[in-house]
């Protein structure tokens, strides 16, 4: 009898949060027994046996049951495992965010014929500072709110858990890839950015166990800052 997950650092029940050892035993392939939470006497982590589809609704539905099984027991999260995956999400948030600017700023790919090639570079390395600026004031204002906000003391673990959570939450930025291939209005971005911002906000509440005001008011924080600074980079001769 083989135990998955026995000794999991990060694995969570999804229901009540608490920590759980182990979260399903496996018998033979395909044959598993999900185990239960010792302290709410549920079933752990259902979504163990779930296609991905249907944790992918519920994400998108924003149940925190979906978000603490892919933070805690799918990327276990708080664990030495998640920091190759915290520093290529992070890369990915910063490459999306530089196409939003670049699209924002009507740099579309039709007009790329027109431009050199020193041109061409010149704005590549451009947009791309400008993403970089976008998400230090982003996440330094993040931060902030966590300290001052949640009151939350200063710990480099606790804050790259929270870092990690809101990366991980945006991923509804994906959705830019596709104005690369069909036409959207610009509007669609500024809905893009609502729905990172509530998934930041489940994914926070998640991670931080405070009530859902007062991970609104740090996100919210940290988003405005970073809106107001790519509204003054736009503006930019």
């Amino acid at each position: 009898m083989a135990d998955a997950q026995a000794e999991g650092e990060g694995t969570r029940c999804v229901g009540c949060g608490g920590r759980v050892k182990t979260l399903f035993v496996q018998y033979s392939p395909g044959n598993i027994r999900l185990m239960k939470c010792d302290n709410c006497k549920a079933v752990a982590d259902p979504y163990i046996e779930c296609e991905f589809m249907i944790i992918l609704i519920d994400l998108i539905l924003h149940k925190t049951r979906a978000y603490r099984h892919i933070l805690f027991n799918e990327l276990s999260m708080g664990s030495s495992v998640d920091k190759g995956i915290l520093y290529r999400s992070t890369l990915i948030h910063i490459a999306l965010d530089a196409f939003r600017i670049s699209f924002s700023k009507g740099n579309r790919a039709e007009g790329a014929s027109s431009r050199s090639i020193s041109s061409t570079i010149s704005n590549c390395i451009e947009v791309v500072g400008d993403a970089l600026l976008g998400n230090i004031i982003f996440m330094a204002m993040l931060f902030l709110g966590v300290r001052f906000i949640l009151k939350l003391s200063f710990d480099v673990t606790r804050y790259r858990d929270v870092l990690f959570a809101v990366i991980i939450s945006s991923y509804f930025k994906l959705f830019l890839f596709t104005m690369m291939v069909w036409e959207f209005p610009s509007s669609v971005i500024l809905i893009v950015e609502m729905f990172v911002l509530s998934s930041n906000v489940v994914a926070l509440r998640v991670v931080s166990q405070f009530p859902k005001a007062h991970c609104f008011g740090v996100c919210f924080m940290a988003h405005a800052a970073k809106y107001l600074t790519e509204t003054w980079i736009l503006r930019k001769p």
